[in-house]
């Protein structure tokens, strides 16, 4: 009787300690998949951390790192534990469910200790990461913007190649617009953070609607370049009629004044009737750029043609200008002389109203002109005087004269 009831304690202590230590183990397996369920949560939300803000997340995910160092060697733990204690075989003694119960115990308070730093980092987490899932609301529309912009700009570019207009512009910017979107990818940030995936969005929808805006623009563009050819062509010929008159203006020079004063302009004649050549090409080059629809170059073409044009004009104007000028002046050298004089005498003016009379050297600088004026007609000797000279002088001392001017206006305004 003594030993029966002896193993009837046993069996009992032994069925208390089951209990106590399955109920241990069922605990440590709570734990550890509250811990397994954190880590996945949070490896996923640092994730969208460093998919937002990658330079921002760094700190985050040192820290994350270190927590899951310490994750992966409490689950080691535990499933040592299981393993060293199997529970669902019969028979254990009571010293080895307490055994268990104290093996379960203990890795439940390193998982639950490993839980609660989780936790802390995830509230950390949460407060870093308001500020951008805030702003993340605002990149879907510039998605949709951009990607509807681009669509517009295949359709206006496919419009243009059906009729027959050189879309390669547009093109081009359709081009960075299709590699912009497939690098923003399905998701929305490729892998260029929040801000960059904004900014690469918007880059999309301009270059998609400077597409679009190039290519609904060619047909106005064919227009325009056929216009510009007609009115440059009938320029070209207005200009080549000017030949004529700047050989002309050009034997007048050379039989009636000094070489001074038609020097820099020998060659004009032939200089002109180049460039009237050189635009005829150029247009006859648009010519050929218009016939295969090629806008662009032909505009190019046009362009060099109206420069060269430009260049025929200006060249052109100076000879049958300083025809003019020399002509007036011959014919009345004194009344080229009355504009520098009067500009002296302004100047003269002027300094000697200033408070304490002239500065002295503004006195000297208009002594100067006046003594410039004086020696100026002395220079028209000989039977073809050098008139160009005399108007230069007749230039510089104004431009001189308008100097000492707006000196002493600064000087004025310094001393209030």
């Amino acid at each position: 009787m003594v030993r029966g009831s002896g193993d009837q304690r046993r069996r009992g202590r032994a069925a208390a300690g089951e209990d106590a230590a399955l109920a241990a183990k069922e605990a440590a397996a709570t734990a550890f998949y509250d811990m397994d369920q954190a880590q996945k949560y949070l490896r996923g939300r640092v994730q969208v951390y460093a998919d937002l803000d990658a330079a921002a997340a760094a700190p985050a995910q040192r820290e994350f790192a270190a927590l899951t160092e310490a994750a992966d060697a409490a689950a080691v733990a535990y499933i040592a534990v299981v393993d060293a204690h199997r529970l669902d075989e019969r028979d254990r003694t009571a010293a080895e469910y307490d055994a268990a119960r104290r093996g379960f115990g203990a890795v439940t308070e390193r998982l639950g200790k490993v839980n609660a730093d989780l936790g802390g980092f995830a509230e950390r987490l949460a407060g870093r990461m308001s500020r951008l899932e805030a702003a993340l609301d605002r990149l879907p529309p510039k998605l949709t913007a951009a990607r509807a912009a681009a669509a517009a700009a295949e359709a206006a570019v496919g419009a243009a190649r059906a009729a027959g207009l050189d879309a390669s512009d547009a093109e081009a910017d359709l081009a960075t617009a299709r590699d912009g979107l497939a690098r923003l990818g399905s998701q929305g940030l490729g892998g260029l953070g929040l801000n960059g995936a904004m900014d690469k969005a918007e880059e999309v929808r301009q270059a998609a609607e400077r597409a679009r805006e190039a290519a609904e623009d060619l047909p106005k563009q064919a227009e325009r370049t056929r216009h510009a050819l007609a009115s440059v062509r009938t320029r070209s010929d207005m200009v080549e009629t000017r030949v004529g008159a700047v050989q002309d203006a050009m034997k007048t020079l050379l039989r009636g004044y000094s070489q001074a004063c038609w020097q820099d302009l020998r060659g004009a004649p032939e200089a002109v009737a180049g460039a009237v050549e050189r635009a005829r090409e150029r247009l006859n080059e648009a010519s050929a750029h218009v016939a295969r629809a090629e806008w662009k170059q032909a505009q190019r073409a046009v362009t060099a043609a109206r420069t060269e044009l430009n260049g025929a004009e200006r060249r052109a104007a100076q000879v049958t200008g300083r025809v003019a000028e020399l002509a007036e002046v011959a014919a009345d050298p004194e009344g080229a002389a009355r504009t520098a004089r009067f500009a002296v005498r302004d100047a003269q003016r002027l300094a000697m109203a200033q408070p304490g009379g002239a500065a002295p050297q503004h006195v000297r600088v208009l002594d100067g002109l006046v003594a410039r004026l004086e020696r100026a007609p002395r220079t028209l000797t000989g039977a073809h005087p050098d008139y160009w000279s005399y108007l230069r002088e007749l230039d510089a001392v104004k431009t001189e004269a308008g100097d000492v001017v707006t000196r002493i206006r600064a000087e004025r305004a310094a001393h209030g």
